[in-house]
């Protein structure tokens, strides 16, 4: 009995997805801006997010501080972006990078960070230079499958 409403409700979500990226490719894109920059105000991560990530991209960027998360407009196309692409886990901090006529590239900081608060700062600069590395050539870079996961 609930199998006809799940199929219905996973294709309106399907519909609802292919609509957003139809906007970002048409619409947003072309207009520079490719980028969704999530951040809080995280004593762990706060500082290097504003200060080494974001000025990566905040010329294209929508920001959203997760710590003000009450002030958002519900409906503003940055919170539509993230409640589509972010995830409901590990989406803070994270970089979401969105490229014509491809799937959206998410760039979670959370598990790299939380070797950061050990003293393990290697991961949070690789996964840097990774989106530097897109950024400025669109390539991804292949990483071992023990590592963090990326999406």
């Amino acid at each position: 009995m609930l199998s006809p409403l799940l199929i219905v409700l996973l294709t309106l979500l399907m519909l609802y997805r292919s609509a957003l990226y139809a906007w970002i490719w048409l619409w947003l894109l072309p207009r520079g801006r490719d980028v969704l920059f999530v951040y809080s105000e995280s004593p762990i991560w706060h500082d290097y997010m504003v200060n080494q990530v974001l000025p990566l991209v905040s010329k294209r960027a929508w920001v959203l501080n997760w710590s003000q998360r009450s002030r958002w407009r519900r409906f503003s196309i940055a919170v539509r972006l993230f409640n589509a692409f972010g995830g409901s886990r590990k989406f803070n901090p994270m970089v979401i990078v969105f490229r014509p006529f491809s799937w959206a590239r998410k760039f979670r900081f959370f598990l790299p960070f939380k070797g950061w608060k050990h003293g393990n700062k290697a991961p949070v600069e690789q996964l840097r230079e990774e989106l530097v590395s897109f950024l400025e050539h669109g390539v991804q870079v292949e990483r071992p499958a023990d590592q963090y996961p990326m999406l």
